[in-house]
Parts: C-alpha cells; sequence; structure tokens
C-alpha cells in the first residue's frame, strides 16, 4: 500500500557489498534475470553487474560467445527476459580500493513498492562524477543495502533543491521515462530573479548548447545551434527589486531554467554561474530586517505525473526550505516599510 509520509534513513549503514565483487568474478556465475532486469540489454546489465570491468572487455565476452543466455549464444542487443539463465563466464580484473558511502538523511515525500521522492537539499549532487565522490543515488544506496534495484528518474542541479523521484523497479523506471520522453511529467519550480518581471504568464523558447570552459567547467549557452528548449513563467509574487517565479518545464535541458531566465535580464538570486555576482554578494551579507541568502534560490517545489503501477495521476509537493522561505518574509517586510 502506498504511503506518504516524512522521515530519515538511518545514517548508521555497513558498508555495501558490491555484487560483483573481486572474487566473484574470477569464477563462472549463473545468474537468473529478475522482474527488475526485464527488458534490459545484455550489455548494460552485465555493465552494471561487473563493476570495474572495462566495457571493451564485456563487449569482447560478448563477441567471443563466453557468455550465454539459457545456454545459447547472443549478442550485444539482446533484451534479457525475466527467467532468461545468464552465464557469465570468469574475469580477471585488478584489484581495487572501494570507496565508502555513507549512508544520508533525506526528507522523504512518497513511498511505495516502486517509486520513492525526497526532498534534495540545496549543495547536495544527485551522482557521483565531474569531482564528486558520490552522490544522492549512491548514498541512498548505501543505506538500504538490501534495495534490489534503486535508480534516478530524473536529475537535479547540484545547487537546486526539492523533489528528486527515484524508481524502485526497472518496470516503473522505463514507465516513468516513457512519460518524460512524450512530455506528460509536470515539473515546476520556484525562482526568485532580479528585477520586475513584466508579463504575468511567458513562454521563452530559446535553444541551448552545452559546452566547457577553458577550466573544463560544464556551462550551457542560447545557441541556434543548440537543442531547442521551452520553459513558461508564472509571476507569483513581486518585490521592489525582485519577482518569485513559478517556472513550468516543456523540455527537461541542462541548467534550463537558470540560462532562460539569464538571458531574459532576469538572472536567479544566488546564481553563481549566471547569476550578477555582485548582487549575490549583496545577499549573501542580506540587510537590516531580512535573512541572508547563501544559496541559489531556484527549487523543486510540485510535480506531477502516472503513476507507473496504479496508472491514476500523483501529485507531490515540498515546502520551500527555510532559508528561501525567510529570505521572502525579509522582502516582505521591506516591502510593508516602504508601503
Amino acid at each position: 500500500m502506498a504511503q506518504i509520509r516524512r522521515g530519515n534513513i538511518s545514517k548508521s549503514v555497513k558498508k555495501q557489498v558490491d555484487t560483483a565483487d573481486i572474487s566473484s568474478l574470477q569464477q563462472v556465475r549463473q545468474v537468473t534475470v529478475s522482474e527488475n532486469d526485464d527488458g534490459q540489454r545484455i550489455d548494460n546489465f552485465l555493465f552494471r553487474t561487473c563493476k570495474g570491468v572495462p566495457k571493451s572487455h564485456i563487449y569482447r565476452i560478448l563477441r567471443s560467445g563466453e557468455v550465454r543466455v539459457n545456454k545459447k549464444r547472443i549478442d550485444q542487443t539482446y533484451r534479457l527476459q525475466e527467467g532468461d539463465t545468464i552465464r557469465i563466464p570468469p574475469i580477471k580484473v585488478a584489484e581495487r580500493e572501494e570507496k565508502h558511502v555513507p549512508g544520508a538523511s533525506f526528507d522523504i515525500l512518497y513511498e511505495d513498492d516502486s517509486i520513492l521522492v525526497i526532498n534534495k537539499p540545496a549543495g547536495v549532487a544527485v551522482h557521483g562524477g565531474s569531482g564528486v565522490s558520490y552522490g544522492v543515488i549512491e548514498q541512498l544506496r548505501a543505506a538500504r543495502p538490501n534495495a534490489r534495484f534503486l535508480e534516478l528518474v530524473h536529475r537535479l542541479d547540484k545547487e537546486t533543491s526539492g523533489i528528486l523521484v527515484l524508481a524502485k523497479k526497472r518496470s516503473a523506471l522505463v514507465k516513468l521515462h516513457e512519460q518524460i520522453r512524450e512530455g506528460t511529467i509536470d515539473k515546476r519550480y520556484q525562482a526568485l530573479v532580479k528585477g520586475d518581471w513584466k508579463n504575468q504568464r511567458q513562454h521563452v523558447k530559446l535553444p541551448l548548447l552545452k559546452y566547457h570552459t577553458a577550466d573544463g567547467e560544464r556551462r550551457v549557452r542560447v545557441d541556434a545551434g543548440g537543442l531547442a528548449s521551452h520553459t513558461i513563467f508564472n509571476v507569483l509574487k513581486r518585490f521592489p527589486e525582485f519577482t518569485l517565479l513559478e517556472a513550468e518545464l516543456k523540455t527537461g535541458r541542462t541548467h534550463q531554467i537558470r540560462v532562460h531566465l539569464a538571458s531574459s535580464g532576469h538572472v536567479i538570486a544566488g546564481d553563481d554561474k549566471y547569476g550578477d555576482f555582485e548582487l549575490n554578494r549583496e545577499i549573501q551579507k542580506g540587510k537590516k530586517g531580512e535573512d541572508a541568502l547563501k544559496r541559489m534560490f531556484l527549487h523543486a517545489y510540485k510535480i506531477t505525473f502516472i503513476h507507473p503501477e496504479t496508472g491514476k495521476p500523483l501529485t507531490v509537493s515540498a515546502p520551500l526550505p527555510d532559508e528561501c522561505s525567510g529570505y521572502l518574509k525579509g522582502l516582505e517586510t521591506e516591502n510593508d516599510k516602504d508601503v
């Protein structure tokens, strides 16, 4: 039965045992395909099961026929079916030091047998990589060592807080990804931007192109050669120097909201990549009667999608973090004084 609840995930977590440790890789294994792996390509299954083994070696044992499914040779495009028996040959790999990933405590907004929805804090990456040892997904897996399947459905920028959906079953992941591709998932954000946003409701359609700076940092800019991107902005509240907007995503490009706003002349308060750096310094200090803001004011506060098992619409909301709501109260106080 589905449960809507808030709670903590235990911090005292034992080190997760990798199913593809060195000893198991060095002997023949017979693996039966579970429901969670039904429909997955054999090469992707082996990448996940044989962690630490180079992809080139995985493709080599597939081409040589050493990997068998139901005692038959298959190629790398074969899609697994529940109940298939996979023969995985011995694989020699160099021993490597396992990195310890600590469990973490996250606010759970919704959970049932197929999905998990958490409220991600700002400053936490959703996954490891690009100089980050681990993120939310690795910490959740460490905190839930008995979970048979746990994958991100979508992503959030490290600096963005709010709703993050994870799948606890492969079938749920597939169905939710279909909704993302079809554009039927409704994701809403709240953003505090500099200046007076003129239109109550405005569509922004600007193509976005990824690139890297001279020091290798990933960035995005508006460029005719980029991917089509569409955001709808609705005014929630106006302040003398800021506007609180709701951003409705129609596409899900990297840094889409941040770049669309910056290119429209209204940067997000606290944005350290595309923002107004002088403004950021001011709001980090705060003003009299106003709390300081030491983060980017962008929060994923609401999502609506079709539940992958019940087939019914599900809406989950996440309240503004205290730092953001506190900053708004300060702006309201200043506004009242001006009046």
